[in-house]
């Protein structure tokens, strides 16, 4: 998997044009006058052309820059006598990371901008160039790299913004059209259908229900707009799949509704809280289909545990139910359930049909919010200060990993200049494993004179040295 972003093919998109135009001028009805406001002719034939509806699109559609400070972990440089030893007191300290995206302005009053988290993730300088050149810099809102959605917000004068359409009326072979900055070139446009729905799978994050289109995307396009024929949003391009690193005809975008729902969490709080129904679940294979006397290739999830008060518990789950579908879409693994769970609004109901002594069963279970402890980080160690840790989540869990989660992270905080960034998971201090919160308070009343975080991020494990 590739972030997305896309190549300009000039040929194509006009084929694409064509074709997609054509379409709509034999099925709809033209109003009186309509005519009138037909681009010029060729050879005494209307040019189709999407230019009036991208007249109206593109000043929504914006290229973000994002600086990212990393400290450089030597331990020649954190040693004076070393450093003077070896040359190196002017040695720097941090190198930048810098990332390059787009993103799509939804609401111009207020200057937010929806993009892809993997554009902004912990870049301490966020810059956003406007269609018409401005330069804004830009704050963020809030994140959450579980669905890979980010808001981040710009000084709201002379701004356009796309309106948001209702991604589940999206049928396989409607026309879309892709607009991003890829490789840096400028804003580009391309053109093509929905090759699918409801992608999952796909590796990297937890949340999926991607739109599969062939309009081209490469490198740039992240967090860029997915929009119907009549310029509206039905997605955020977040992903590309290649054997090669090019654009092979298969990008991913994230659903208008999906991305709508977390902006609007982001917006309020800064943060999502992904719902659970309260049970945990294993994909059933051949040795669980021999021990519960299931029919030979019987796919699904079986309940393994359901938490007590949970709304599992009160819809009425039982140990042993095989969850087979949900919302009417089949659940063929653990993974189908807990994405199921991940992209549902908090509060809404889930329709679940269940296996259950070998006869069919439906129950209704409200998506409630997980609770967990959470502690502020300075109740343990001065150089914890601004930063809001928690227990492990049940999606935390799932993966096999204890530590304590980092949920929050003051920007001008004693924790980010320490390097902590929201999503970490600290999995030990000073080499000793830690699992929770629990775990973290013999530091309380009497800190060690060192403290060496190790964390988890991004799935890669780090060590921190806080100072």
């Amino acid at each position: 998997m590739h972030n997305p972003r896309a190549s300009y093919r000039p040929g194509a998109i006009l084929r694409a044009c064509l074709l997609s135009f054509a379409v709509l001028i034999a099925a709809a009805p033209m109003p009186d006058g309509a005519l009138a406001a037909m681009p010029p002719l060729l050879d005494g034939a209307p040019l189709p052309s999407l230019a009036p509806m991208l007249d109206r699109v593109v000043p929504a559609v914006v290229n973000i820059s994002s600086k990212t400070h990393v400290r450089v972990n030597n331990p020649l440089l954190n040693d004076p006598v070393l450093r003077q030893f070896f040359g190196l007191q002017n040695a720097p300290r941090e190198r930048i990371e810098q990332s390059l995206g787009s993103g799509v302005i939804i609401d111009a009053a207020n200057g937010y901008v929806l993009t892809n988290n993997h554009v902004i993730q912990g870049a301490d300088d966020i810059s956003v160039t406007l269609y018409d050149g401005r330069t804004l810099k830009a704050k963020l809102r809030g994140s959450d790299p579980d669905t890979d959605v980010a808001v981040i917000e710009i000084p709201a004068d002379g701004l356009a913004a796309l309106p948001l359409a209702d991604s589940s009326k999206l049928r396989v072979g409607d026309f879309v059209v892709a607009i991003g900055e890829p490789f840096g070139l400028g804003q580009t446009v391309t053109s093509g259908i929905v090759s699918a729905l409801n992608r999952t799978g796909l590796g990297g994050l937890n949340y999926q229900n991607f739109i599969q289109t062939d309009a081209s995307i490469n490198p740039g396009n992240s967090g860029g707009a997915l929009v119907n024929l009549r310029g509206e949003l039905v997605g955020v391009n977040s992903a590309i799949y290649t054997p090669s690193g090019g654009n092979v005809g298969i990008g991913f975008a994230i659903p208008s509704n999906l991305a709508a729902d977390v902006m609007r969490q982001l917006i309020a709080t800064g943060g999502v809280r992904h719902g659970s129904i309260g049970v945990e679940v294993q994909t059933v294979d051949a040795p669980i289909a021999r021990e519960f006397a299931l029919r030979e290739g019987q796919q699904g999830a079986i309940v393994t545990q359901v938490r007590p008060g949970s709304p599992a518990a009160a819809a009425g789950l039982q140990q042993g139910d095989v969850i087979v579908a949900v919302n009417d879409r089949a659940i063929l693994t653990q993974n189908d359930l807990y994405n199921a769970e991940g992209i549902a609004t908090l509060g809404s109901s889930l329709a679940l049909k269940l296996l259950r002594d070998g006869k069919v069963v439906t129950l209704n279970a409200h998506l409630a919010v997980e609770q967990v402890a959470t502690s502020q980080g300075a109740g343990f160690d001065a150089r914890l200060a601004g930063a809001e840790l928690a227990d492990p989540s049940e999606r935390v869990r799932r993966t096999g990993l204890r530590g304590v989660s980092v949920m929050r992270v003051g920007s001008d905080s004693r924790a980010a200049a320490n390097g902590l960034k929201a999503g970490d998971l600290i999995i030990g201090i000073n080499a000793a494993r830690i699992g929770s919160l629990a775990e973290l308070k013999p530091l309380a009343g009497n800190p060690p004179r060192r403290l060496q975080l190790t964390i988890v991020r991004d799935g890669a494990q780090g060590v921190l040295n806080a100072q």
